[in-house]
């Protein structure tokens, strides 16, 4: 077993907090501080359980410590409650994986890492700076360990574009935007026989949550953040840069897609869901994760896409996107944290996240894997975009996607302006958050 000199630091500072009484793991029953000492951990996660069993049993082979690990698949939308009822029914797991996405309404059932065990200096230095977001308020530990990250992509049907002549996917939204003409197929009385991109509508977009969360993230609007008084929306229309309102450029610019005035127009409400209609072969472009590769290969082998990075807006000098970082969580009431924690910061070696990210189809999330680049062209996407990757914490997804989805169709439909839309989404999610 070859151990990484974080993951000697992690076991090191763990072993003394331990000792100490520093470990805020109340129910440490752990005989010895060996790392082959793991014992039984039953983890809980959102990611698919035959691509999580094929990483541990990989795992094993590594690393024969780790084979009393298993893991349970569980819905996202009703993690929180089972987690809750487990709890409070001794049957707690000894670990969480769950994204950021999960991470608000989980946060009152899970035990920190101090940073006595976990210092940010050891974190930063070993983790994409968006897996920051894992980190308590007021910098007194993290929520997780850092574990795979799946950051939206840009999937472009092959023989559409360069049938049109274009040699290659486009980089920025301004290049995308002026492909619409070439590409986009309407009736004369406006109807879409072929689109370019799904974008300005929400329910049949897929993905529209990340999309909005990428375009928002772009442009330097963080969507929430701390307060005085807990996570809070951030000002969507407005920004402490002088003479910018870029919540409003990121509405507008997102609905314009859907607007039948627009030269733009390329998408409308009355279109299948867009991941169906790129699988026909009836959309261009297709805005996705990067771990859906393998689903859009395997349910139609005769489409020939390819996978690149998602357009960034011409003028800026950082890039971003949105994506999902998943990262293991100590739940209260665990039966084996020291045992689960050890677990978890064994599978941030360089072999086991080589192994994680092989058979789920993500991405590492430790910058040490990330600097060594697979041949796969879809993994070059993968790790290239992981180091950009952000996210934010927001409310249970399907809460998010109501207020989200309330905004578009308010505009698109001109029941409220861009301004108004986006105050009310802000009150809506605050009051979200603050539940």
């Amino acid at each position: 077993m070859k151990i990484s000199g974080f993951q000697w630091v992690l076991f090191a500072v763990f072993g003394i907090g331990a000792l100490v009484g520093l470990f805020v793991f109340a129910t440490y029953t752990s005989k010895s501080n060996n790392t082959s000492a793991i014992g039984t951990v039953v983890i809980w996660g959102t990611l698919p359980s035959s691509a999580m069993e094929a990483t541990l049993i990989a795992a094993t082979g590594i690393d024969p410590s780790l084979k009393s690990v298993s893991y349970v698949q569980k819905d996202s939308a009703t993690l929180p409650t089972d987690l809750a009822s487990a709890i409070a029914t001794g049957a707690a797991p000894d670990l969480v994986l769950a994204s950021q996405e999960e991470l608000q309404p989980l946060t009152k059932f899970i035990t920190p890492i101090p940073s006595a065990t976990l210092s940010q200096s050891t974190f930063t230095n070993a983790f994409i700076a968006g897996a920051g977001i894992f980190a308590t308020r007021g910098g007194t530990g993290y929520y997780g360990v850092p574990f795979l990250v799946d950051p939206l992509v840009l999937f472009s049907n092959r023989a559409i574009l360069q049938s049109t002549g274009i040699a290659r996917p486009p980089t920025s939204w301004e290049a995308l935007t002026g492909l619409v003409p070439n590409i986009a197929i309407l009736t004369p009385s406006r109807q879409i026989t072929r689109g370019l991109i799904a974008l300005g509508t929400y329910t049949n977009v897929h993905n529209a949550r990340g999309i909005l969360s990428t375009l928002f993230l772009q442009q330097g609007v963080p969507v929430s953040g701390y307060s005085t008084g807990g996570v809070i929306a951030a000002n969507l229309g407005l920004s402490t840069t002088v003479g910018r309102a870029p919540g409003p450029a990121v509405l507008g610019f997102y609905t314009q897609f859907a607007d039948p005035s627009k030269i733009s127009y390329t998408w409308n409400s009355s279109l299948p869901n867009s991941q169906q209609s790129f699988l026909s072969g009836d959309l261009a472009l297709y805005l996705g994760y990067v771990s859906e590769a393998r689903y859009l290969r395997s349910a139609n082998p005769n489409l020939d896409f390819s996978v690149s990075v998602v357009p960034q807006p011409s003028t800026s000098q950082l890039k971003s996107t949105y994506g999902l970082i998943y990262a293991f969580m100590a739940p209260r009431g665990a039966k084996n944290p020291a045992g689960a924690y050890q677990a978890a910061v064994l599978l941030t070696n360089s072999a086991e996240q080589i192994a994680a990210a092989a058979n789920t189809g993500l991405a590492p999330a430790t910058l040490n894997q990330l600097s060594s680049v697979p041949t796969d062209p879809v993994g070059v996407v993968a790790y290239t975009e992981a180091l950009y990757t952000r996210g934010w914490l927001s409310p249970a997804p399907t809460n998010t996607d109501s207020v989200f989805s309330g905004m578009i169709g308010s505009v698109i439909s001109g029941r409220l302006s861009l301004q108004s839309a986006l105050v009310s989404a802000e009150q809506s999610l605050t009051a979200l958050l603050q539940q």
